[in-house]
């Protein structure tokens, strides 16, 4: 921990990648810019195979470099620098998609507002989407009365509507800054999930246990991996419906909550299965049944397929 009141908060910064050699760099790139002192940036690697681990060694000496031996997704993966972050006494760990550019205060105006706020589990910037440089991705996320979660100023244009720091539900798992004490009574990300709902999880968990989950608005991402027009994969589709439902168990959201999640995701399955405009979606409607099975089943973690 810190040695004096005048030393600045240590923070590591976890970036996950998974054969991404280029967007690792890029992110690195950004974070070498960054006006906080005292971070250390750590490459969590899920056993790449296209050259991540010879590039950043070569071009980033610094950075601390480890490799997890296989792909443990973005859960465990992150799990493994959240344990790294904490067993070298880290005060905030900064889970950080590498897929994302920052700005150079983005650190410094994170830390700023968690230690302003010390019962904030966690505190997560204003999201933009990186090929549309001033259209929001995310400002913090809220819920709905059924239990439905969404991003707040999703695809509009910034025009300086999001000003103050505020109390959200959840912040995009794609910057989320976490302090380690909290950690203690909250847990680590739940490998269940992992990847697609997992951070939408750990907020609610610090919620429930009362702390605060914050939106800073004064700190800056841009992120490559959504676009507005966002096509996603089959893949995503799986793991959106069985995390959902997922989701959904653990909070004992209710079975109202339950029942119109099932009843949504069984309409968009006969859609797909029976309307010829969808035709394209064959993959993505067994994609759907898939994580359904799965969900009754209680197959999660890693995909069966």
């Amino acid at each position: 921990m810190r040695n004096s009141s005048t030393t600045l908060p240590r923070v590591s910064i976890l970036i996950l990648t998974y054969n991404q050699r280029e967007l690792t760099a890029e992110c690195l790139a950004s974070l070498a810019a960054s006006d906080y002192p005292n971070a250390e940036m750590v490459v969590l690697d899920n056993a790449s195979s296209d050259g991540t681990e010879e590039l950043v060694r070569r071009e980033y000496p610094r950075v601390r470099y480890i490799q997890n031996g296989k792909n443990l997704g973005y859960a465990e993966g992150n799990n493994v620098g959240l344990r790294y972050a904490m067993q070298s006494h880290a005060d905030y760990a900064l889970a950080l998609n590498n897929d994302t550019v920052v700005a150079p205060d983005m650190v410094s105006q994170l830390v700023r507002a968690a230690e302003a706020n010390p019962n904030a589990a966690f505190v997560g910037p204003l999201v933009y989407h990186f090929d549309e440089p001033d259209v929001i991705q995310s400002a913090g996320g809220l819920r709905t009365t059924d239990w439905r979660f969404y991003h707040r100023g999703q695809n509009a244009t910034d025009c300086g509507q999001f000003k103050q720091i505020e109390r959200v539900v959840w912040v995009s798992g794609c910057a989320i800054m976490a302090r380690c004490a909290a950690l203690e009574k909250i847990g680590l990300i739940d490998p269940a999930f992992f990847a697609y709902n997992e951070e939408v999880d750990w907020c609610v968990r610090a919620g429930e246990l009362g702390y605060e989950i914050l939106f800073v608005p004064a700190a800056h991402v841009w992120h490559k991996g959504v676009q507005r027009r966002y096509n996603p994969s089959p893949r995503v589709t799986y793991f959106s419906a069985r995390n959902e439902l997922l989701l959904l168990k653990k909070h004992h959201a209710g079975w109202r909550a339950m029942t119109s999640t099932w009843l949504r995701h069984v309409r968009t399955l006969i859609s797909w299965s029976v309307r010829p405009r969808w035709r394209e979606k064959r993959a993505h409607r067994d994609a759907l049944a898939r994580g359904l099975r799965d969900f009754v089943r209680g197959n999660f973690g890693a995909p069966t397929w």
